[in-house]
């Protein structure tokens, strides 16, 4: 299977998981579901399918093993969905879910790693031409992509050792090693490479570092000590500084910028969910743990500034007006980014005010948004496959 197809499969089976995302936050599933599904299943299949097509290229390398994605895929898919069903499901489906998700991992960094094994610092970028200007950042980006793969190993093998019996983490360490550790940085890194050019604009080079700095430390912080109130509050600090930088890096961006294509405006949306949600979490660290300051907090981080940001760049990789079916057009995607978007706002604002009639409109329009994104993206890939 060649990377750009599985590319493909990665996101397809990416939006299937993020309209599941949508309805369990609906039908007011377990957190666990609700996490799994967005974060395993939405965010991380996504990032897997891309991180095959963009990683080797930025590295200035060749996939290493072209089999890799192929063989990972149905190992994530199924692992996840079995993760996700297995408070549903008998006592066996969460240990099988898991080995089968770390196997897919213990793939995936393997074909990465071996690719960029002898470039692990990025100094190799790829970069020349009129990009060769861009060098400095894309060095510096490179940097964020071993970090993530990091802690990915790391989150996969906790969930081993504590599936096994010899270590114990929490589900919610592990939430935030792979949504801050691992997500969040390629969010970073790839962000850095790609924005710029999607926008043709500089970011501010000094607030690049920052971030990337930032992002790498502020998830062990988190992820080990996220029930000591002290340093969850160091944690939340860090990672701030990260997420505000990368969000005040993309309006900069934005505003240089002459091109105003959709999926510029997702990611302009995840920028502020981003900024809400870091909000919201050093709130919980300051005051407690609330359970709809929770809520509202890994909605505006997964749904909002990870979910938007995937959203925006698939668009962007995969423009709307390309699809063959009917209303498959930049207006129909403005659409679905003002019901994720809005309804996420909506979401946010019913939990902090405890008003449950607009977290149900928040919801339903959270709903109609994932499966308006994802009919976008299949019609797109139907007008590829007919080709």
């Amino acid at each position: 299977m060649r990377p750009e197809r599985a590319s493909r499969w990665f996101v397809t089976a990416s939006a299937l998981f993020f309209v599941g995302f949508h309805v369990a936050i609906a039908v007011a599933a377990t957190r666990r579901v609700v996490v799994t599904l967005g974060l395993y299943g939405f965010v991380l299949h996504v990032l897997f399918g891309k991180a095959y097509a963009l990683v080797p290229s930025y590295f200035d390398r060749t996939l290493a093993w072209e089999s890799g994605p192929a063989v990972q895929f149905p190992l994530s898919a199924v692992g996840t969905a079995a993760l996700a069903l297995a408070p549903l499901g008998p006592p066996w489906l969460r240990p099988v879910g898991t080995a089968l998700w770390a196997g897919g991992v213990a793939v995936f960094l393997g074909t990465l790693g071996w690719t960029i094994r002898d470039n692990l610092t990025g100094a190799a970028t790829g970069t020349g031409g009129p990009n060769a200007h861009r060098e400095p950042v894309d060095r510096v980006a490179n940097v964020a992509v071993p970090i993530a793969l990091g802690y990915l190993a790391l989150a996969a093998g906790g969930a081993l050792a504590t599936t096994a019996g010899f270590w114990s983490i929490r589900p919610q360490q592990l939430s935030h090693l792979l949504a801050a550790g691992t997500a969040a940085q390629f969010v970073f890194g790839v962000g850095f490479r790609l924005f710029p050019r999607f926008l043709v604009a500089e970011p501010p080079r000094a607030v690049v570092t920052v971030v990337v700095a930032a992002g790498a430390v502020g998830p062990a912080l988190l992820g080990f000590w996220l029930f000591d109130r002290r340093l969850l509050l160091v944690g939340g600090i860090v990672e701030a500084i990260a997420v505000v930088g990368f969000a005040l890096s993309y309006l900069v961006l934005f505003r240089r910028s002459k091109r105003r294509r959709v999926g510029f405006y997702a990611v302009l949306v995840a920028a502020v969910a981003g900024v809400v949600g870091i909000g919201l979490g050093l709130t919980i660290a300051l005051t407690g743990r609330s359970p709809a300051l929770i809520s509202a907090h890994y909605r505006a981080m997964l749904a909002g500034f990870l979910g938007l940001t995937v959203v925006g760049a698939a668009f962007q990789f995969y423009p709307p007006a390309v699809g063959v079916w009917p209303r498959a057009n930049d207006r129909t995607a403005l659409v679905s980014i003002g019901l994720l978007g809005g309804g996420l706002g909506m979401q946010i604002l019913g939990l902090v005010g405890r008003v449950d009639w607009v977290i149900t409109v928040g919801t339903a329009a959270g709903v109609l948004g994932a499966v308006v994104y994802t009919y976008l993206l299949l019609a797109a890939f139907a007008r590829q496959r007919n080709r």
